[in-house]
C-alpha cells in the first residue's frame, strides 16, 4: 500500500506541475500578436491542458481510493473541498479561451490575413489571468490538507 500511495502522489503531483506549466505557456503565448503558427501551438497546448486534467482527476480518485490516508479524510475535509472548488473554477475558467483558440485557428487556416480581434484577445486574457490565480490556490489547499488541516 506505502508504495502504491507514494507512486499515486508523485504521478499526482507531475501532473500539476505539468498543468500549471501549461497555464504558464498559454498566458506568455496569448501576450502578443497571435499570428497563425501561435494558434495552432496554443490548439495543441490547450488539448494538452484537457488531457492533463482528466489525467489529474483520475489520479486524484485513485489517491483517494487507495491512498493511505482512506477515502474518509478527503470526504469530509473541507480543504479538500475548497481545493475541489478550485479545481473545479479553474476548468471552468479554461473553457472561453479553448472555444477562442479552436475559432481563431480555424479562421486563420480559413483565411491568411485573420488577425485576432483585439477585445476578444483581451478578454481571453482575463480568463487566463484568472485561471492561473486561482490555479495558485490548489497547492495551498494542498499544503494545509497535508498537514492535516479541515478534517
Amino acid at each position: 500500500m506505502d508504495t502504491t500511495d507514494l507512486l499515486l502522489a508523485i504521478f499526482h503531483h507531475l501532473l500539476v506541475f505539468s498543468l500549471a506549466g501549461i497555464i504558464g505557456a498559454e498566458f506568455v503565448l496569448i501576450r502578443g500578436d497571435l499570428p497563425a503558427a501561435t494558434l495552432r501551438r496554443l490548439v495543441g497546448i490547450d488539448r494538452h491542458y484537457g488531457i492533463l486534467a482528466m489525467l489529474i482527476i483520475i489520479v486524484g480518485i485513485g489517491r483517494v481510493i487507495y491512498g493511505l490516508k482512506g477515502w474518509e479524510f478527503y470526504v469530509y475535509n473541507w480543504v479538500f473541498w475548497a481545493k475541489m472548488a478550485a479545481f473545479v473554477i479553474v476548468g471552468l475558467l479554461s473553457i472561453i479561451p479553448t472555444v477562442r483558440f479552436v475559432s481563431w485557428n480555424r479562421q486563420a487556416s480559413a483565411s491568411p490575413g485573420f488577425q485576432v480581434p483585439a477585445a476578444q484577445l483581451a478578454s481571453v486574457r482575463t480568463y487566463v489571468r484568472a485561471e492561473a490565480f486561482i490555479f495558485l490556490l490548489i497547492p495551498v489547499f494542498a499544503a494545509a490538507m497535508a498537514r492535516g488541516y479541515g478534517y
